[in-house]
């Protein structure tokens, strides 16, 4: 179609909206309803949703793996509108268009991308699944998911990237940038406190204003201004009594008005209670059927004038200027082969930097090339079995996998070793455990592997790992006490066996890679770098909402459905730690490595805070050690304001260096970036606002270890 003057929306000299503006007045009311709902034909969610309750996690799996998700909207030939082919994220290209989904690579979890603290990782991360969205013709991936952690044991806190706000919009901006940069669009979910998975249909949040400025939206702040994301998912649930998908204050108030966002909302999957309510408070596209969008419901709203075409033509402006924008028209959908082998390659190098070293108080680690009989020994999922997280619409259909067993004789043949590798799967009933432990005790070297997979629909009762895997760990323990114990798990947990343990490495669901990474982190073929991203509690009863059903798992008000108050306020994660002046068991941003490295000469380069000049923190890391390491250092700002928890983070660098290499790393905290570093969210003007007062700059490598404080004032 080249006739510009009749469709002059093929004209590529025109800007993107007004090629989208041109469009939508050429299209017939029909047309225009047509183009606003997915077409997938309706089914009955809560049948689905009431079924998914009553299958064990093996039967969730393969119904998932059968059901048809067609997701994507219909083209329009005459018009020349491409079909708008929709695949799920964000730990690799997940669930796509139709049945079955196309094979992709299966990616660590995105809370290993924030355990990095390495923008450039979360850029690497996010340019392989832009990458095979192109390679399998998909125009949209339902990713990055920028909720926060304020529960260690919510269901989706594996494809979420950390408790921290800050380091949540840093790690989603790059991996926005980096899908969009292959032309396809990027969709940042789930918009907005959808922080836990229980009742998610139906629960209610209540948060305080400054409370959702300051932590909840912040990272979807940061996506739309920095990231330049195109599109953003409502949530399932209702927020301050009104559902997220209909709710005309975050909708347009906060992203239009307040960000001059210009992108566009699509709902979550059987996200929607209404027609026109939805349409008119700003959600611009239903998924994956047209249950509410459909001819029939909005001809009437627009005869009745409780719709009016003009917010029709707004939706449709809305996504079609962002299709325009990544060139998306006019591409004929031609799938390639993804090369499986060199994306698994980037895989098994960032799996390997988000590990997190939690313990390594003997120096077992790494282990020596000639390390005599090596045992594996766990449950079937961790130890015989790639771990692949992440149930649920995320789930990544994967190329291939490496198992720990043929990923380790690799790694020890790469190494010119002739240690061998025997494997003992425990069953979940323990029943085998005796001689589980026997086989322990008669091996040189073990590695006790452990761990949890959380999945979409459902929290975990407690942030504890399933099938009695404590009491395993305790048992092989006590028969070597020198085993390392190999973590991957989905979201923080209890670790009640910590003090008889003199090895952990927490290494997260490592997805294809997983036998090879694990195998290079252990023999010293690469060294952990990661920080923890979200906090690992000493007690159940530390946790916030321990014992507290208002804030989780919410309480039924006369309403008919569960309400969540975030009472709690500013004090999430290290905050609540922090405030409460608890000791965590493992803190925000702690994490070891193979070398040790000094951190000196810290200063700041102003003792003002300028509204219109960052700060710049400087300080000199030196690797003390013998071998190649990196080093994360962080700066935490405490605000002399009411109600602020006594730190929050506001700007790391992350630097590898050889040993005895020193390097000087510069951290710029802006008071005028996105992020609002020094501001508090202010009632009285509606906006943040820096409030004067001395501020406390601390700086180390980790929340708990800031030995350097400086204050600055703001006048």
């Amino acid at each position: 179609m080249t006739d510009h003057a009749d469709h002059p929306w093929t004209d590529g000299t025109l800007s993107p909206r007004e090629r989208a503006v041109a469009l939508v007045g050429a299209m017939t009311p029909q047309q225009k309803i047509a183009q606003l709902h997915g077409a997938m034909e309706t089914i009955d969610i809560s049948a689905f949703a009431e079924a998914a309750t009553t299958m064990t996690e093996e039967q969730m799996e393969e119904f998932v793996a059968t059901i048809r998700i067609d997701r994507h909207v219909k083209g329009d030939e005459d018009l020349g509108i491409p079909r708008l082919r929709v695949t799920n994220g964000p730990v690799g290209v997940g669930m796509g268009d139709g049945t079955p989904s196309p094979p992709a690579t299966a990616l660590p979890m995105t809370i290993g991308v924030a355990a990095s603290f390495d923008p450039e990782l979360a850029t690497a991360y996010g340019d392989i699944i832009g990458s095979e969205c192109v390679h399998l013709g998909q125009h949209v991936l339902e990713g990055p998911g920028l909720c926060l952690h304020r529960l260690p044991n919510g269901g989706r806190n594996f494809e979420y990237f950390s408790e921290d706000p800050y380091l949540t919009g840093v790690m989603g901006v790059q991996v926005t940038k980096a899908i969009q940069s292959h032309d396809v669009i990027a969709m940042a979910k789930h918009y907005v406190v959808n922080d836990q998975e229980i009742e998610r249909m139906r629960a209610n949040i209540e948060v305080d204003e400054h409370v959702l400025r300051e932590m909840y939206l912040l990272p979807f702040e940061m996506a739309c201004k920095d990231g330049e994301v195109a599109s953003i998912m409502s949530a399932y649930n209702r927020v301050r009594g009104t559902y997220a998908s209909e709710n005309r204050y975050l909708l347009h108030t906060v992203l239009r008005e307040d960000w001059g966002w210009e992108g566009y909302v699509q709902s979550d999957f059987w996200a929607l209670h209404s027609a026109a309510p939805s349409l008119s408070a700003g959600l611009d596209l239903e998924m994956p059927d047209g249950k509410w969008y459909n001819e029939a419901n909005l001809t009437s709203a627009l005869m009745d004038h409780t719709l009016e075409m003009a917010t029709v033509d707004r939706a449709l402006v809305r996504r079609f200027t962002q299709m325009f924008r990544f060139d998306q028209f006019g591409k004929p959908y031609a799938p390639t082969e993804i090369p499986a082998a060199a994306h698994g390659e980037v895989s098994r190098r960032i799996g390997a930097d988000m590990a997190v070293l939690l313990k390594n108080d003997t120096q077992r680690l790494p282990l020596p090339a000639e390390t005599g009989k090596v045992l594996i020994v766990g449950m079937e999922k961790f130890a015989a079995k790639a771990c692949q997280g992440g149930g649920g619409s995320s789930r990544v259909i994967p190329l291939y996998t490496v198992d720990p067993l043929p990923g380790t004789q690799d790694v020890l043949a790469e190494l010119g070793s002739s240690s061998t590798v025997e494997l003992v799967v425990v069953e979940r009933d323990l029943s085998n455990l005796d001689e589980a432990a026997a086989a322990a005790s008669a091996a040189d070297t073990v590695l006790i592997m452990a761990g949890s997979i959380a999945t979409e629909g459902a929290d975990t009762p407690t942030p504890e790992m399933p099938f009695d895997q404590d009491t395993m760990v305790a048992a092989l323990l006590e028969a070597a006490p020198d085993a390392v114990v190999v973590l991957k798990n989905s979201s923080p947990v209890m670790l009640p066996w910590i003090d008889s343990a003199s090895t952990v490495i927490e290494t997260w669901n490592q997805g294809a890679e997983d036998g090879h990474t694990v195998a290079d982190l252990l023999w010293g073929v690469r060294a952990p770098s990661g920080k923890l991203p979200t906090t690992y509690a000493a007690r159940l009863e530390d946790l916030m909402h321990h014992d507290d059903p208002v804030r989780y798992p919410g309480t039924d008000e006369g309403d008919g459905f569960p309400t969540m108050r975030y009472t709690e306020g500013l004090r999430v994660g290290y905050r609540w730690f922090q405030a409460e002046g608890i000791a965590p068991l493992y803190p925000f941003g702690h994490g070891l490595t193979y070398t040790s490295f000094d951190v000196a000469d810290v200063a700041l380069s102003s003792a003002t805070v300028a509204a219109d000049a960052p700060l710049t923190v400087t300080a000199r890391v030196t690797n003390t050690g013998d071998r190649t390491g990196a080093e994360v250092v962080q700066v935490y700002l405490g605000v002399p304001v009411d109600g602020q928890p006594p730190k929050r983070l506001v700007g790391f660098a992350k630097t590898a260096l050889e040993p005895g290499e020193s390097a000087t790393v510069e951290i710029a905290v802006d008071p005028a970036a996105t992020h609002h570093p020094f501001s508090v969210w202010d009632y009285a003007t509606g906006g943040f606002r820096i409030m004067p007062g001395e501020y406390t700059v601390f700086v180390g490598t980790s929340s708990e270890d800031t030995p350097n404080a400086f204050t600055v004032t703001a006048p």
